[in-house]
């Protein structure tokens, strides 16, 4: 008998340009928004930092570098969605963030 799979589809994001589509079973990863303003990342990164363990974004670890908030609002987000589940309303930091397919890992930063 011919195997059948079915892919279930869900949309995460409707804010303005964002529309993300997930496929049942797929790796994902919680990511600033670029458009997100300064003073956003940054109460990010000290909400999610104050729920999981950040360490890693601290000078000499791997994902230090590059040191910008965009950067580590995306590692400490990611952190956070990663812990909590990865459900989609972990992934929302009121409209600044989103759930990519694509691993955002770059050099020796390894997001889980």
């Amino acid at each position: 008998m011919p195997r059948v799979v079915v892919l279930f589809l869900m949309l995460l994001s409707l804010s303005p340009g964002w529309i993300l589509i997930m496929v049942n079973g797929q790796r994902t990863w919680c990511v600033a928004k670029p458009s997100t303003e300064k003073a956003t990342l940054l109460v990010n990164i000290n909400y999610a930092c104050s729920q999981v363990d950040c360490q890693i974004l601290q000078k000499g670890c791997p994902c230090f570098a590059p040191d910008n908030l965009y950067n580590h609002a995306s590692v400490a987000m990611n952190l956070y969605y990663q812990s909590h589940g990865r459900n989609h309303w972990n992934c929302d930091f009121k409209g600044s963030a989103i759930v990519v397919v694509t691993d955002p890992s770059y050099g020796s930063c390894i997001y889980p």
